[in-house]
């Protein structure tokens, strides 16, 4: 019996080790080394890394772009991305930090920068696909020169909110508002995205102003990312779940904070420059559901 009774204990505690074991792959801290978690998807001689996989740079030329993305996929967390833009005039231009889910009916939450012709403020785009639909475009002005130094762009992606920040400073917000028929990204795991290429169709004064090939190459630098979120398995549940680990799903991360909030308020009044929730034209006065729920 004793015997009998240190084999139950010996499998019970095997059985226990294991399901914790998986628990904690499922959630990563990345490495901050480009070559072990991303992979080049377009135009590896337009990709630069430096030899301790810290740092990479994107060549947009006469002959191509470039991209790279992660090697796994993600089921919500926090990616932030430190990008130093393009200098001088860069109009015509797209530098893209994105997440996608890559299916016919794509979730994708996308930070795009606009380029723009020289002494004018960079226009950052952000936009939200649910379900494969989009439409959510949200336009503002940059505070700073963001072609100067490196700065930190962060998605926070979770069960209840999805918070784009700069530097920290939340920007835009969109609410999980499902139980009220709003789509919201939450089934389809993503990879992160990281591209440079020639949108000079509608990028810059709405595609009229194009690249200046006479200032080719332009060179967007990346680096200190940091992912922390949780790798797709197959089991939505291990993603889903409030735990130490899983810490962006807690309730403290369901809304912004008071000062948060204060920023927000702030970017609002002073940067924003378009708000897909404030275009009635576009949208024959049919502003699309979530325009009309709280954002925290």
């Amino acid at each position: 019996m004793t015997f009998i009774k240190r084999s139950k204990s010996f499998v019970l505690g095997f059985l226990i080790s294991s399901l914790l074991l998986r628990v904690s792959e499922a959630y990563v801290v990345s490495s901050g080394d480009f070559n072990k978690d991303f992979l080049v998807t377009w135009s590896p001689t337009n990709v630069n890394t430096s030899s301790d996989g810290r740092s990479r740079t994107l060549k947009l030329d006469h002959e191509s772009g470039a991209s790279f993305s992660s090697i796994k996929t993600y089921l919500f967390g926090k990616i932030d991305m430190k990008i130093k833009l393009i200098p001088g005039p860069s109009q015509g231009t797209v530098v893209a930090f994105y997440m996608s889910s890559d299916q016919t009916n794509r979730d994708e939450i996308d930070f795009e920068f606009l380029g723009n012709v020289n002494g004018q403020a960079y226009i950052l785009q952000t936009n939200v696909y649910a379900d494969g639909v989009d439409n959510r475009e949200e336009r503002i002005h940059l505070w700073f020169d963001p072609t100067k130094d490196f700065h930190t762009y962060s998605i926070l992606w979770n069960v209840h909110q999805i918070v784009f920040m700069v530097d920290q400073i939340p920007i835009r917000l969109y609410r999980n508002h499902t139980e009220k028929g709003v789509a919201y990204p939450r089934l389809q795991p993503m990879s992160i995205k990281v591209s440079l290429w020639n949108g000079e169709s509608w990028a810059t004064s709405g595609g009229h102003e194009k690249v200046d090939w006479s200032k080719a190459p332009f060179v967007a630098s990346f680096g200190d990312y940091k992912i922390d979120a949780c790798i797709w398995k197959g089991n939505p549940t291990l993603c889903k779940t409030e735990s130490n680990e899983n810490w962006w799903n807690k309730n403290e991360f369901s809304s912004l904070t008071r000062v948060q909030k204060r920023w927000f308020k702030w970017v609002s009044k002073y940067h924003l420059i378009y708000d897909y929730c404030q275009d009635y034209a576009r949208f024959h006065n049919k502003l699309p559901k979530e325009c009309s729920l709280p954002k925290y």
